[in-house]
């Protein structure tokens, strides 16, 4: 019998936003938010640790953004984590014209409705983090039909799905994590443009196309600032890049690192403390 691990995550004050975005980073399996905490569960053979998270906790409370923590850790045997995991997902409505459902919630959506059918399994990218949402609602402004989409950490892939269900022709979806490649294969399938994404695990670096007019990368800031420069080399002139996984606090090395490239700050969308830029 197999088993899974729960870590309970109790901060103070208590923002499931924040704690999610950071804990997805974990080879986790699942995230379920409580009224006062966060649930997360791991496999045996996963390589997370309470010193890890505790790490990643520490760095949270020396940034003023929690004033103390707490973490618990059971034993759950076999996969009992995942029925709690299905009782936990809803219906996610992200602007007047998005909403993301998992596929065993039943949703009717209205004619002009983009409904993106997504389950995360172990990618991030559920739309529940605000990073999410704030590029899926770029998206409906600088998508524009018949464009190229890169989609750099694409996770779940519901950033280049929702890309080619606004009207790109194309969209290349890259992750470096061998378990985003199905995940993201089997949601393109489930919303039905398998034909209109290309999924590649690896960096950015097996990315041979430099035509893109629109580059989308949801990650976080040391990662944006290190590939700065591979991005701008994927991208056609007066093409446009979308950064966001950011804290406001990280906004001056981003755009500090972008401009002396040459982009300019053309939009910053804020939710909370968390923000997402627009380069052109």
């Amino acid at each position: 019998m197999k088993i899974f691990f729960v870590y309970k995550i109790y901060c103070e004050p208590f923002n499931a936003d924040l704690l999610s975005g950071i804990l997805w980073e974990f080879d986790i399996a699942g995230l379920i938010e409580e009224d006062n905490h966060l649930k997360i569960f791991s496999a045996e053979d996963s390589n997370i640790s309470i010193k890890a998270i505790e790490d990643s906790l520490k760095k949270l409370k020396e940034d003023n953004l929690i004033n103390s923590f707490r973490i618990e850790k059971e034993v759950l045997e076999d996969k009992n984590w995942n029925e709690l995991w299905e009782k936990s997902r809803e219906v996610i409505r992200v602007s007047d014209r998005i909403v993301i459902k998992p596929s065993f919630r039943k949703y009717e959506g209205s004619e002009n409705e983009i409904v993106l059918t997504i389950d995360p399994k172990m990618s991030f990218g559920t739309g529940e983090h605000q990073s999410t949402k704030l590029v899926l609602r770029l998206l409906e402004k600088y998508v524009k039909k018949g464009m190229k989409v890169l989609d750099v950490g694409s996770g779940t892939g519901i950033l280049s799905i929702a890309s080619v269900k606004l009207n790109a022709a194309k969209a290349v979806a890259v992750d470096f994590d061998e378990t985003c490649l199905d995940n993201c294969k089997e949601n393109c399938s489930l919303n039905g443009v398998e034909n209109s994404i290309e999924v590649l695990t690896g960096e950015i670096d097996i990315v041979k196309e430099n035509d893109f007019g629109l580059i989308l990368a949801n990650i976080h800031k040391n990662v944006l600032i290190e590939i700065a420069e591979k991005i701008k080399s994927r991208l056609r002139k007066n093409g446009k890049v979308i950064l966001a996984g950011l804290l406001e606090s990280d906004k001056k090395d981003i755009v500090a690192k972008y401009h002396s490239l040459g982009f300019r700050t053309e939009h910053i969308e804020q939710m909370d403390e968390w923000i997402a830029i627009v380069f052109g």
